[in-house]
């Protein structure tokens, strides 16, 4: 659950942020036409992303490369057209312009972030056998609570952004773009780099274009941090402005209703603090504790005879997962998982890899085994069957109390395992 959470944060933090800047900037430029402008374009934002969260997941005819590619220059475009335009929003017609360029940002930064969210729960089915498995439903809420953040995060920037000066409001969200623009050219060029679109260009532009991408690629926090800092400036700013708040008043009922328009201010600036602090927080702790790294256990000594790897029941008969290995010829370590069932005399025997997410292994957590990249919980009962992310199936013979795996049922997937050369 908390990885699933992690992810949906750190793919629509950058997203949240920006629109909600840009519909709050918007509206303050042209109130109601700036409201339209800024509702219609997340609305068609999350239409585009559904739609191409299915053509990415159900068809083969999405070059997502590509697509991105295009996203990204209209949305760099657009981006430095609006910051110059603003300058001038006070005129009716600029203001109207900045509207709808900032709607269709705003649009393209949804239909860019969130069909990998709402792919999600398809990615999860693959390795799930169920959308009733606890598992699937688990990681689900993760995503859940993760939309539900950055709908917060949006909400109460585009509210704290209302309530700042037309420059304070154009500064913030003309940093923003300029953030997210830097950070779309940086990928943008990566993209033509792979694609081979640069092949024109000396070798010594191409290597400082490549040092640029690799750089950026290595350090894509950065942009999403500086994104933060600077959309932490809105609530500081409200906060400055509600201490120093000194506005006349003729009655008590005029107070009152000062009063209470300040209470509503400090509340939406900390509710802005409150998400993007999360959001930062959610991109050094959580990711570190989400994504730590699971040791494997050790792989066991085990007889190699005629051809077989011999592996005797009283080595394996606790219950517990065990792990062997046989080295092939080219120095590459094949494991393969024994464990006895629970409540039978039978074992579950496969390798230490699954079809779906290759050979990063299975450990055991607290009676379970589970897979290391996906953290599916296996049923234990069905290991040594096919389906989902159950370990490949291999041979084996039982025979005289003890397991017999043949060589060439490991040797045929040595190709799978790959990048488990033995170091001498």
């Amino acid at each position: 659950m908390l990885k699933y959470f992690v992810m949906t944060v750190e793919t629509l933090v950058l997203a949240a942020v920006l629109t909600g800047a840009l519909r709050g900037f918007i509206k303050l430029i042209k109130e109601r036409f700036g409201a339209y402008a800024g509702g219609i374009g997340a609305g068609v934002g999350f239409v585009a992303a559904a739609v191409m969260a299915f053509m990415k997941n159900a068809t083969t005819k999405i070059d997502t490369s590509l697509w991105n590619l295009r996203i990204f220059t209209v949305t760099i475009i657009l981006s430095l057209l609006l910051i110059i335009i603003s300058i001038f929003r006070k005129n009716k017609v600029m203001g109207a312009i900045s509207c709808v360029f900032g709607g269709v940002v705003a649009a393209l930064l949804i239909f860019y972030a969130l069909p990998d969210v709402l792919a999600y729960p398809y990615i999860i089915l693959l390795t799930e056998k169920s959308v009733l498995s606890t598992g699937f439903l688990f990681k689900c809420i993760g995503i859940i609570f993760g939309l539900i953040l950055m709908v917060v995060a949006q909400m109460a920037v585009h509210n704290g952004m209302l309530r700042l000066s037309g420059w304070q409001a154009y500064a913030v969200t003309a940093a923003l773009l300029l953030i997210n623009a830097a950070r779309q050219f940086c990928a943008s060029l990566g993209i033509m780099l792979n694609k081979r679109m640069l092949e024109n260009f000396d070798p010594d532009t191409k290597h400082s274009i490549f040092e640029l991408v690799k750089f950026s690629s290595n350090n894509s926090n950065i942009f999403v941090y500086a994104a933060i800092i600077s959309a932490l400036v809105m609530p500081v700013l409200l906060w400055i402005k509600s201490l120093r708040a000194d506005e006349p008043y003729d009655n008590p009922a005029q107070k009152r209703k000062l009063r209470k328009k300040w209470r509503v201010t400090r509340t939406w600036a900390n509710l802005a603090i409150f998400c993007l602090v999360f959001g930062m927080v959610t991109f050094t702790t959580l990711d570190a504790v989400a994504n730590r790294e699971v040791p494997l256990s050790p792989v066991e000594d085990a007889k190699i005879e005629n051809g077989y790897v011999i592996v005797p029941f009283e080595q394996v008969d606790d219950g517990h997962l065990h792990r062997f290995a046989y080295v092939t010829e080219n120095d590459i370590q094949i494991r393969f998982i024994v464990i006895k069932k629970p409540n039978s005399s039978a074992y579950g025997i496969g390798l230490d890899a699954c079809d779906v997410c290759g050979e990063t292994g299975y450990f055991e957590k607290d009676g379970q085994v589970v897979c290391k990249l996906c953290d599916v919980v296996m049923n234990i009962q069905t290991i040594g069957f096919k389906g989902g992310c159950n370990p490949i199936v291999i041979p084996y013979e039982i025979r005289d109390g003890q397991i017999f795996v043949p060589l060439d049922g490991l040797t045929e997937h040595e190709k799978m395992f790959k990048n488990n050369r033995m170091r001498s």
